[in-house]
């Protein structure tokens, strides 16, 4: 068996697998806003993207499933856990998380979210193992994507990747904060890491009315693009958890270390008072936060957005100009 070529006696349960997981999508109603992707996801074999990926093991620490294990029944487990609706960690350094292939089921709703139009051209921040962009590709064509990452080790094997499924959209070893000015202007910009603000470099590559979707804060907000220096919109209701954007932007944002004493123990473990308060650490108290969390009904998270406009950029709840915005890095 060659480098990351799956033994053929696995095609079948790889088949199989594949369309089990696209039921599994279907049923999660994904891509109810645009079944298109369907077709994508059916065609494109995510095995060929995570040659290896690990586990977590028992004791800690974790187990490497790759293709070319000389066990047969791991080389299966492998198979199947390449079309499991899991994240799967496909690099990790010193224990820690550097990449991922994200959950399939949350990268169709994030597709779809995107709302690609026949045509558009899309620049996709983090590569990862470049399924996402294969994703892309067979929707839009090679052309129409460009994918960036920071780690040329990353940029080196998705090329591989992609290649191997027959895709060849451009691959950029770069830093993503600062988007890809040779490539732009853009139609949609999507981003598979967490930012802690929006580059507004991306703002100045798009074409006007294009979209980015990106994760922000154990969230995805997808803003509209006006021009140049404005975009608005809003957070889906979906929570998100990527690993934070690497290179020339601030760190992705993270839970602070501060005292919750005094609040009640349900609240201090709700997700949403937690999203509230990773949106807000840098601005607001969390005694103040928790105020605001029980005023305004335990605020879902589409009703919080972003606004980048007149050389600043600030969250908000219900309205961009009310009484409840904090200033953005």
């Amino acid at each position: 068996m060659g480098a990351h070529a799956i033994d053929p006696g696995l095609d079948d349960l790889a088949a199989t697998a594949r369309a089990a997981l696209v039921r599994e999508i279907e049923a999660s109603g994904a891509w109810a806003t645009d079944p298109v992707w369907r077709e994508a996801f059916e065609s494109v074999p995510r095995h060929l993207f995570v040659p290896y990926y690990y586990v977590g093991a028992l004791g800690g620490g974790y187990e490497r499933r790759w293709g070319e294990d000389p066990s047969p029944r791991r080389r299966e487990n492998w198979v199947r856990g390449a079309y499991a609706d899991a994240p799967l960690a496909t690099r990790v350094r010193d224990g820690e998380l550097l990449s991922s292939s994200s959950q399939p089921s949350l990268m169709a709703k994030m597709l779809a979210e995107l709302a690609v139009r026949d045509g558009d051209a899309v620049l996709e921040i983090g590569a990862g193992t470049g399924y996402n962009a294969a994703l892309l590709s067979h929707r839009l064509g090679d052309g129409q994507v460009t994918t960036v990452d920071l780690d040329p080790e990353i940029t080196d094997s998705a090329r591989r990747h992609l290649a191997l499924a027959g895709h060849h959209p451009t691959v950029v070893t770069g830093d993503g904060a600062r988007g890809c000015p040779e490539r732009a202007p853009f139609d949609r910009i999507i981003a598979t890491c967490t930012l802690s603000t929006i580059p507004r470099v991306w703002l100045a590559q798009c074409a006007p009315g294009a979209r980015i979707l990106a994760p922000f804060a154990t969230g995805l907000i997808a803003l509209r693009v006006r021009d140049s220096e404005y975009a608005e919109g809003r957070f889906l209701h979906t929570p998100a958890y990527f690993v934070p954007l690497r290179g020339g932007g601030p760190p992705g944002p993270e839970l602070p270390d501060v005292d919750l004493t005094g609040l009640p123990r349900r609240t201090r473990s709700h997700e949403l008072f937690r999203f509230l308060l990773t949106l807000t650490a840098d601005s607001l108290d969390p005694h103040e936060a928790y105020g605001i969390w029980e005023r305004e009904g335990q605020p879902p998270r589409q009703r919080y957005g972003i606004t980048v406009g007149g050389g600043r950029a600030w969250a908000w709840l219900d309205d961009p100009e009310g009484p409840y915005t904090w200033p953005l890095p």
